[in-house]
């Protein structure tokens, strides 16, 4: 090896490892801040707990325990809710909500795919799109989301059929909202860079379940479902805007 080269290793191992106790620093002295959802501490338990409304519109809801091996397989201080609500007036209309809160490990929150594929939905990320849903209260903002087109097939009366299914979901943390998976990691290494501080992001997501013909009404219901839910469990607003919503603004 020539002097010119082994400087250069020797710059490199130098960098990486500045870079290694930089970031042993900041873990060692990283705060955990504020959730952007309204919690509750539980009692003898690190994990907080999340209130999903028990009734949205015409919804009734029945809260849904966290799965066991949820649990074991995160963090100890991970936080979960999850919800199904009904509309008493069609039983065919039926959405899922559920939310995960990290806590100081940042391993709580990944890519939603994951589960959904272990769920057994198919779907194509070009199907994905980033979107934005208005809400009113406390002030008119657009939360934005990212919505994903999904097919399952499903068995019953000794034959298979496949169903549709719209899943929306964003990312909530102490004055910060996004629909990007990529935009919420960029933001969380950028503040724990600019300020010690480990935001702390939850996942909130939606899902509607449908008949191939039917998302568009389906994705319509679930926006309104969101508008309505998120004032009642959200902290975190986006930046006040006027006008009409964008889908009745678009129809005049």
């Amino acid at each position: 090896m020539n002097k010119q080269k082994l400087i250069l290793l020797l710059l490199a191992l130098a960098m990486i490892g500045g870079t290694a106790a930089t970031l042993n620093r900041l873990k060692a002295n990283q705060k955990l801040g504020r959730p952007g959802i309204k919690t509750a501490p539980i009692p003898g338990s690190p994990r907080l707990a999340i209130s999903l409304p028990e009734h949205v519109l015409q919804y009734d809801s029945t809260d849904v325990p966290t799965d066991t091996n949820a649990l074991e397989g995160l963090p100890h201080d991970t936080s979960f809710a999850q919800r199904i609500y009904d509309s008493p007036n069609d039983n065919s209309d039926e959405l899922q909500m559920m939310v995960v809160l990290m806590g100081t490990d940042r391993t709580s929150i990944h890519k939603p795919q994951f589960c959904l594929q272990g769920a057994g939905w198919d779907f194509d990320d070009h199907d994905s799109r980033p979107d934005t849903i208005r809400i009113q209260s406390p002030h008119a903002y657009d939360l934005p989301v990212t919505k994903m087109m999904m097919t399952r097939p499903e068995t019953g009366n000794g034959r298979t059929t496949t169903i549709s299914g719209i899943y929306v979901y964003w990312f909530v943390a102490d004055g910060q909202l996004t629909g990007s998976h990529f935009d919420r990691m960029w933001s969380s290494a950028r503040h724990l860079l600019q300020t010690g501080e480990l935001q702390r992001w939850a996942y909130v997501g939606c899902l509607g379940v449908c008949l191939p013909g039917q998302e568009n009404a389906t994705y319509e219901r679930m926006k309104r479902f969101i508008a309505a839910s998120v004032p009642e469990f959200q902290l975190t607003t986006g930046p006040e805007v006027a006008g009409m919503p964008p889908a009745q603004t678009a129809s005049r």
